[in-house]
């Protein structure tokens, strides 16, 4: 087959990658030359992705990959479009900007040929498929969704640095706007990719039929707007937990050992592409999802409770020293998107106290491009909060921080040997 891939990030530029490995011939599509021109020289544009490198160096050379600015060239006579453009949502109105998705359809829209399946990737509003693309589609390429070309939902399901494994490991659901779509889509995936075996299933892995587009893009929003309702309460119930002496990740371990209980963990702070988005773009066609909006302001209040904890440890804030340790916003991942260091940050500055940022992923450069103000190694500070759990935390003790009275561990993973002598706070455990 041959393939057009739309958006050469960081889930896109691997699956372009897993398609051609399968021995077809793809088109990766992006608008950045940069992006471009660092691909077609067999190399990856981003790091942090395992295997990506090696599989580029095969590919590209072989002509099975070519990465394109144009798609004029990408577009005509191709059998399958992915669109794994980013969706973005404001911040402060929760509002799903389509901008970027739009002008990526509108491109390829007015290059498409008949014959064509259509799929999107992106994480998507329930509907969206079907009302917002279908029509604009249409318009564009003046051809008909279910006679002249297929359009389905199917949404990506993987982690950066481990999308290879990721989609061999989870089933890959698949939603069309006929039944005649979604065999297609289901055709075209098997060729693609490859299936682990999964006793655990009482389904075997492989290609999900979920019958509609709006079913499938339900399911991506569900299963990690769970997640974002399941910390909140896991949240909740650490609050309670300091208040009252308990260690709750006892009480969790405990729960869990019944299979019926599956609770998270709480901490600092939910952060990354889709944890914190997606419940909001599940709000966007319910917005009477009460639960799923009390647990993601529950979860946005968590950064402003760590420096509450230290404020209260300090005697207050004003002109005190305090280095929040982790600026991704997960341990061993390099990115910030949504990342607690921001409004930790924000809300130590508007409280008085000067905070720095200390990362074993950023440079001093990198910290200050993201308008957080870097940690020199030796200076004094008053207050330590562990906001990323790398794995590097675990290790490093007060004696790496002159001065330090107060450590918030906003991810329990700092060892409470290498702090004695310093008050000690466990997000969800108080002091411990």
């Amino acid at each position: 087959m041959k393939i057009a891939v739309i958006g050469m990030g960081k889930i896109g530029l691997p699956l372009a990658v897993q398609f051609a490995s399968k021995g077809h011939e793809v088109f990766g599509v992006d608008v950045q030359q940069r992006v471009v021109d660092v691909i077609n020289s067999g190399h990856e544009p981003f790091p942090g992705e395992a295997h990506l490198e090696e599989k580029l160096n095969e590919l590209v050379p072989a002509g099975k990959l070519k990465a394109t600015t144009d798609y004029s060239e990408a577009i005509p006579g191709i059998d399958a479009i992915v669109i794994v453009v980013p969706l973005f949502v404001n911040d402060e109105t929760w509002q799903p900007d389509f901008a970027w998705m739009e002008d990526a359809t509108r491109s390829f829209s007015e290059h498409l040929t008949p014959g064509t399946l259509i799929s999107y990737e992106t994480t998507l509003p329930v509907g969206t498929t079907r009302n917002r693309w279908k029509p604009m589609i249409e318009e564009l390429s003046g051809l008909s969704e279910g006679t002249d070309f297929h359009l389905v939902f199917s949404p990506e399901r993987v982690l950066t640095g481990r999308v290879f494994a990721d989609l061999r490991k989870y089933p890959k659901l698949v939603g069309g706007l006929s039944p005649e779509g979604t065999q297609k889509a289901i055709d075209f995936y098997e060729q693609v990719l490859d299936f682990d075996e999964r006793p655990d299933l009482d389904t075997p892995n492989g290609v999900w039929d979920l019958g509609t587009a709006e079913a499938a893009e339900m399911a991506k929003l569900a299963e990690t707007t769970y997640r974002d309702v399941n910390i909140g309460l896991a949240n909740q119930f650490g609050k309670f937990a300091e208040k009252n002496g308990i260690d709750v990740f006892k009480v969790i371990k405990a729960s869990n050992s019944q299979p019926y209980s599956h609770i998270h963990l709480p901490g600092i702070a939910v952060g990354g592409h889709c944890i914190p988005v997606y419940p909001r773009l599940y709000l966007y066609t319910d917005p009477d999802a009460t639960i799923v909006r009390t647990a993601r302001e529950a979860n946005m209040t968590m950064p402003e409770h760590a420096v509450t904890l230290v404020e209260g440890a300090l005697g207050g804030l004003e002109g005190k020293k305090v280095l929040i340790l982790g600026a991704s916003y997960r341990g061993k991942v390099k990115e910030t998107a949504f990342s607690g260091v921001f409004p930790t940050f924000q809300v130590l500055s508007a409280r008085g106290a000067v905070a720095t940022v200390s990362d074993p992923m950023y440079t001093a450069d990198e910290l200050a491009k993201l308008n957080l103000n870097p940690y020199i190694e030796g200076d004094q500070v008053d207050a330590v909060i562990v906001q990323a759990n790398h794995p590097e935390f675990s290790s490093v003790g007060k004696d790496a921080f002159p001065g330090v009275q107060v450590l918030v561990d906003g991810r329990n993973c700092t060892d409470a040997t290498l702090w004695e002598g310093v008050k000690r706070f466990v997000i969800g455990d108080g002091e411990a």
